[in-house]
């Protein structure tokens, strides 16, 4: 099968991975929820490890790390205050790392990412992981390509999870993350297969 050429390569933008060192990585949602009940994602934690090194090479390259989380309300799913709603521990934040709240999944829109970011003197390019990839991680490259940022995204630190297609056939968490991936990098930023393909 002949496939199209990327709206990126149309418009002649830059298709090579940044340096992990010169970026700012930014972690998406990896809270416990993602782990257990009814938000579960079937490949959260071979994402999670892979998250766990990127972060490892990120703070040991002295790139700077932003964390965000979805805030859900007390009670739900999405609930900050209570464990469910916490970053697992594998790629918990450190004292000095900033935290962003958001409601809704570009994690620009109605929070402080912006302003976070211009604190910690960020360039243009943003390396970006997290859940979910066709939701909050989707959104969020789509937010900083809009606000002209260069964002890449980790393919295999980011995991979905299985939905009902428009004609109520299942669509299995694997192609539902392909085809995320593959929105992002038709025009908003890179994507990275894996951790290892970013260099230092």
């Amino acid at each position: 099968m002949t496939v199209s050429t990327t709206l990126r390569d149309v418009i002649g933008l830059d298709g090579a991975l940044p340096a992990l060192s010169t970026g700012t990585l930014i972690m998406i949602d990896f809270q416990n929820t993602y782990r257990t009940g009814v938000m579960a994602l079937p490949g959260a934690d071979r994402a999670l490890d892979a998250a766990a090194r990127l972060l490892d090479r990120a703070r040991a390259a002295g790139t700077p790390v932003v964390h965000v989380v979805n805030d859900g309300g007390e009670g739900g799913p999405y609930d900050i205050r209570a464990e469910i709603g916490r970053i697992e521990a594998r790629v918990a934040p450190r004292d000095g790392e900033p935290v962003v709240v958001k409601g809704f999944p570009n994690a620009f829109h109605e929070t402080d990412l912006s302003e976070v970011l211009r604190r910690l003197g960020a360039g243009p390019d943003l390396v970006l992981a997290g859940f979910m990839t066709h939701m909050c991680v989707q959104f969020t490259a789509q937010g900083a390509f809009n606000l002209g940022h260069r964002p890449t995204v980790v393919a295999e630190a980011c995991a979905t999870r299985p939905l009902a297609g428009p004609d109520g056939a299942p669509i299995p968490a694997d192609a539902l993350h392909a085809a995320a991936l593959t929105t992002i990098g038709d025009l908003f930023g890179p994507v990275a297969p894996r951790v290892a393909d970013l260099p230092d």
